[in-house]
């Protein structure tokens, strides 16, 4: 699987999206304090995580005998930018067909 890839899987999941929501706006947490912020429980909270991790979307730093996470923007940025691509090559074949629908006319 490419990195986009796994990002776009990463990101397929509501749970998944809404984490790194509530990890983008407190900037750092574990994941206790994420849990009480989501409808799910620590234990689900951690294996998003995990995917979130594999994906390259969130780091994790052991501070003691807890783990912080924290979003990482650059990952989303390298799909934006995949993204931004994609639909430029569909906009240029759209409008191909356009010239060509206009053309037989």
């Amino acid at each position: 699987m490419t990195d986009v890839e796994e990002v776009l899987v990463a990101l397929a999941d509501p749970t998944r999206r809404q984490l790194l929501d509530v990890l983008a706006r407190r900037g750092e947490a574990t994941a206790t304090t994420l849990a009480v912020e989501l409808p799910v429980s620590r234990q689900a909270v951690v294996k998003h995580l995990v995917i979130l991790g594999k994906a390259g979307l969130v780091t994790s730093k052991r501070e003691g005998r807890e783990m912080r996470y924290a979003v990482r923007p650059d990952r989303l940025g390298e799909t934006a930018r995949w993204l931004d691509q994609l639909a430029a090559r569909w906009d240029a074949r759209l409008v191909a067909i356009k010239r060509l629908a206009e053309s037989a006319d």
